[in-house]
């Protein structure tokens, strides 16, 4: 099934940086960018756990999102922040300018050199979800997110499903969950550029409480994601 994939990882939201220009913004807030709001929590090795395992291709943003979310459309309400959107709008047209399209058009080129190559490409968006939102508990550990129509990515989130099960029962896996994996997102703008038979778009969504939990929980868990996607990308490799 997974003959002549290619991987490209992602990860919008690997950082809570601020550049300096915009230091003022964010005087005085430095408890909700050390939140969830701020980045993806324990996100950033992971990502880079996964190309490395894989030698894929790695493009990252360590810009906190608070200032633009790279992983929401121009026309998103969330594109900027509370924070940011006290910017005029020329300074926001010149954040979009440094950090949200240089950023998109690094991905773009990685996919096309990918694609170039011939066969297909399963691009995965690495993210990670607060366990509990305005509430509500998250009964998950791990989340895969893809369109239920694109039949490849149904699939491979299916496979990955399955051996995740086997290698790690107890992780808690569900797919498109805890958001709809056609929701507005780096990836769904990307299947409306690539045809579905070469670009495959998942994110992979971890619930934080596992890299707050850190040490061997941790460990095991990214251990897991891996050694499960090697079995889904490279059937019959021990």
């Amino acid at each position: 099934m997974a003959d002549g994939v290619a991987l490209l990882v992602s990860c919008e939201h690997g950082g809570n940086e601020v550049p300096e220009k915009y230091g003022g913004l964010f005087r005085g807030e430095s408890e909700v960018l050390e939140s969830h709001r701020g980045c993806d929590l324990g996100i950033l090795p992971l990502s880079r756990r996964i190309a490395t395992a894989f030698r894929a291709p790695l493009e990252v943003s360590t810009v906190t999102r608070l200032l633009v979310d790279l992983n929401r459309s121009l026309h998103s309400p969330t594109l900027f922040s509370p924070l940011s959107r006290r910017l005029s709008r020329e300074a926001r047209e010149e954040v979009l300018a440094l950090y949200y399209h240089p950023y998109r058009k690094r991905v773009r080129n990685q996919l096309d050199a990918l694609l170039d190559q011939g066969g297909r490409v399963l691009h995965l968006s690495v993210h990670s979800f607060t366990p509990v939102l305005n509430g509500q508990k998250r009964h998950a550990d791990v989340g895969l997110l893809y369109d239920p129509g694109h039949p490849l990515e149904r699939d491979i989130c299916l496979a990955w499903q399955r051996e995740l099960a086997a290698l790690a029962p107890e992780l808690r896996v569900r797919r498109n969950y805890p958001y709809r994996g056609v929701s507005d997102s780096l990836v769904t703008t990307l299947r409306r550029v690539y045809p579905a038979g070469l670009y495959m778009g998942v994110e992979l969504e971890v619930n934080q409480a596992l890299p707050l939990k850190g040490g061997e929980v941790w460990s095991f868990a990214q251990e897991h994601l891996v050694g499960s996607l090697t079995r889904v990308l490279h059937p019959g490799v021990p």
